[in-house]
């Protein structure tokens, strides 16, 4: 029985572009006649395979395997392996195919994954070391293996004596440089390095890479459900509630008015926390109260330039300022959420930073999330906001992490990119939120 790694495999295989270790690259005009092609499942045999590619810039691209020289009782391979893809498989097999003995593959672990695009997507390193064990089992079930978690560049490649060959693709080949340097300063022996081109993206978007990517698939998760959304007997189906969070600088503000565009009402939070401590509410006494006299501006509203570097350099303060304003923020969303339903909204969208601190997410039906890296979010603070990068770090850390969101929401965009990938990101996010609140009145309607 085929596993889905193992079927995307088949399924792509013929369409792979690529340039396996000691070829040349052959260019044909489309008129010429193509070389017939015959794969084979698991035959990893050392006779020449011809490999075709699909058609690029009115080009046919062609690669030719020639017979190994010489075969490696070890051989070692890296990457972060992150939803499996031609490009993986590709390395991967020929790997399998050098080896007659153990293949060591080194996956990425968590410190090594954060310059990533879309780093909080990649799944678990749990996940991706399995996908690796069970493609080689299926490729090749008698060879050896060790698939483990690496947290540096070198991994076992580093210090393993028995290591004979690595494999890498053009775009990592400065690393299998680095990992020669230092065995030979260990006085180890330099690994043969084995080199695969990358795979080109037949259709690439203006925001993905040129090449078969796993952050090109994770882009393609953005705007679609990404955790089952579950059932909430205990709030009203009408309106449904979105919650909308992300840190600051992310872009949420922008994807709300995004959705506001398309027809949802928008709940503002930042706005009602303004108004959750006007003058002459129980609330601004109480802020006053706690955090003194000088939190005052000259009309007798509170100042929040004063308030927010009190706060948000000691994490009790504002753990304190959260216990007094969240419970009426949230009175006040609820009140207007209310209010939206009778003017027949149908979608209303709870734009709050703090959605998940201060649990609103209880009355969201589901939750979205816009992220951006922690370096842009400086770069924007710093512009926007004109402080140091110190202070928008110190800002950025203050709050939940991107992370922590992530795994907690249903649906995630992200605004790194020029706006129109944002509005196309917003758009099918919206469109598949209409099938979701269609089929469950279909579903609600079906059992009365």
């Amino acid at each position: 029985m085929q596993t889905a790694t193992s079927k995307v495999f088949y399924k792509c295989r013929t369409q792979i572009a690529t340039i396996i270790h000691s070829t040349k690259l052959l260019r044909c005009n489309n008129n010429q006649s193509s070389t017939t092609c015959k794969f084979a499942t698991r035959n990893l045999s050392n006779k020449t395979d011809f490999l075709s590619a699909k058609s690029i810039s009115g080009a046919r691209y062609y690669c030719t395997m020639p017979p190994t020289k010489g075969l490696y009782q070890n051989v070692c391979l890296g990457g972060t392996f992150d939803r499996m893809h031609e490009g993986h498989f590709l390395l991967l097999r020929e790997s399998c195919r050098l080896c007659e003995g153990t293949l060591t593959v080194g996956v990425t672990d968590l410190s090594m994954i954060q310059s990533k695009i879309l780093c909080e997507l990649i799944e678990p390193v749990e996940v991706r070391i399995e996908n690796v064990r069970q493609f080689l089992r299926e490729t090749k079930p008698t060879m050896e293996t060790d698939v483990v978690p690496i947290s540096d560049p070198l991994g076992p490649a580093g210090w393993n004596p028995d290591i004979q060959a690595i494999v890498v693709s053009t775009e990592t080949k400065k690393g299998a440089d680095f990992v020669n340097e230092t065995r030979k300063k260990k006085g180890l022996n330099e690994l043969a390095v084995h080199i695969i081109d990358l795979v080109p993206e037949p259709s690439p978007s203006s925001s993905e890479e040129s090449k078969v990517s796993s952050s090109n698939v994770r882009q393609r998760l953005l705007g679609t459900l990404l955790r089952p959304v579950q059932p909430k007997p205990d709030i009203r189906s009408y309106p449904y509630v979105l919650g909308l969070t992300g840190g600051i600088a992310s872009g949420k503000t922008a994807v709300a008015r995004r959705l506001q565009g398309l027809g949802a009402a928008v709940v503002d939070c930042d706005k009602l926390g303004h108004k959750a401590y006007e003058p002459g509410t129980t609330t601004h006494e109480q802020v006053v109260e706690t955090f003194g006299q000088d939190v005052l501006a000259e009309d007798g509203t509170i100042n929040r330039k004063v308030l927010g570097p009190k706060v948000f350099a000691d994490k009790a303060k504002l753990q304190a300022l959260n216990n007094i304003v969240w419970p009426e923020i949230a009175r006040l969303a609820k009140a207007e959420i209310a209010t939206h339903a009778e003017a027949g909204k149908s979608v209303v969208v709870l734009d709050a930073a703090v959605l998940l601190e201060a649990g609103w997410e209880s009355f969201c039906h589901e939750i979205w999330v816009s992220v951006i890296p922690r370096k842009e979010a400086i770069k924007r603070i710093v512009d926007r906001n004109k402080f140091t990068e110190e202070d928008a770090a110190r800002r950025i850390d203050s709050q939940m992490s991107n992370q922590e969101r992530v795994d907690s929401g249903n649906v995630i965009i992200s605004t790194l990119w020029e706006p129109e990938v944002t509005q196309k990101q917003v758009e099918k996010a919206w469109s598949l939120l209409q099938d979701r609140i269609q089929q469950t009145a279909e579903k609600g309607a079906s059992q009365l």
